[in-house]
């Protein structure tokens, strides 16, 4: 399809999720106020695809920008899609409306456009977001994450949220939701890092068979958090290939990693607090890439995983030991 501002794809439920997204995360050493800031510039520049998080404990600050552009007569709420997530000291059932609940507290929102399971690893259910014991071992839990989506059904049936999914998840958790028996609703998405050097072609190709969508983070690489990131993993914007084909459009890296992604249908969420950089990656509609261009940028992959927390890879629900 042609892609312009206003694309969206259509989710297996009917309704709609706009194709560029405005991611909001930041490590903790960044005030939270950049992401208050962030989001009304993004709504300003024409985002209507809001990605935010409990986790990520700025949903109050993401939600006055959202209510301000309201309230200025920027954009109306049914045209704005906003994203939240379980996080994993919710899963058990009795929980997880009360997740939901407590974000849209936080938000001002009557109801969310779509609410995803942040990521099968589970932890022990309390107030501590990442519970640990004694010796500073992490507290795992593990509910089966069947009860946690029937959870989210329920919340779907009570209109706090219009559609569900989850993010961080492999192809065989996915399967594990969607042959469960008595399943009423299917994940619309799965939401997981994928970028030039991590493509996603197998879980892209496996979700497209399901009618899913893949929407990906960390498109540009992360945020090099040095607590988790190692600085020696090369940076996505500094690849030869990919500054090649940049100069040959007169466009930046960054526009041309993200309309790659755009390309194989996946929906891409752009995350700077960086006034010139909001706008600049919401130029990437401006432009297309030639099949050659896509077929280069499909070699550079090196399955290389940014975010693959391995503080967390003992847990039986740990996603990324599986290929895809």
């Amino acid at each position: 399809m042609a892609l312009h501002k206003d694309s969206y794809v259509e989710l297996n439920d009917g309704h709609k999720m706009p194709v560029l997204g405005f991611g909001t995360y930041a490590p903790e050493k960044f005030p939270k106020s950049l992401a208050e800031q962030g989001t009304k510039m993004a709504i300003e520049v024409g985002y209507r695809h809001i990605d935010c998080a409990f986790f990520y404990g700025n949903e109050r600050e993401v939600g006055r920008a959202i209510r301000a552009k309201i309230a200025d007569g920027t954009v109306k709420r049914g045209e704005l899609f906003y994203t939240g997530k379980l996080w994993s000291t919710f899963h058990t059932p009795e929980r997880v409306r009360l997740c939901l609940e407590k974000s849209l507290k936080d938000l001002q929102l009557d109801y969310m456009d779509l609410f995803l399971i942040h990521t099968p690893i589970e932890f022990h259910p309390g107030d501590d977001p990442l519970p640990k014991d004694k010796h500073g071992r992490y507290i795992y839990h593990n509910t089966d994450i069947r009860e946690t989506w029937k959870a989210l059904e329920e919340c779907k049936d009570s209109g706090l949220v219009r559609s569900i999914g989850v993010s961080n998840f492999n192809h065989k958790q996915l399967e594990l939701i969607l042959n469960m028996p008595g399943l009423k609703y299917k994940p619309v998405c799965n939401q997981v890092e994928c970028h030039i050097y991590l493509n996603q072609s197998k879980l892209l190709e496996f979700c497209k068979s399901k009618d899913i969508v893949l929407v990906g983070f960390s498109v540009l690489g992360s945020s090099r958090d040095e607590s988790w990131i190692d600085p020696k993993i090369p940076v996505i914007l500094e690849d030869p290939a990919l500054n090649t084909i940049a100069q040959k459009h007169n466009r930046t890296p960054a526009q041309v990693a993200m309309r790659f992604l755009l390309q194989r249908g996946v929906v891409v969420l752009a995350k700077s607090f960086t006034p010139a950089r909001i706008q600049q990656n919401f130029q990437v509609f401006q432009f297309q890439l030639d099949a050659e261009d896509m077929e280069n940028l499909d070699k550079i992959n090196r399955n290389l995983r940014y975010d693959y927390t391995p503080m967390w890879s003992d847990h039986p629900k740990y996603p990324f030991h599986e290929e895809y």
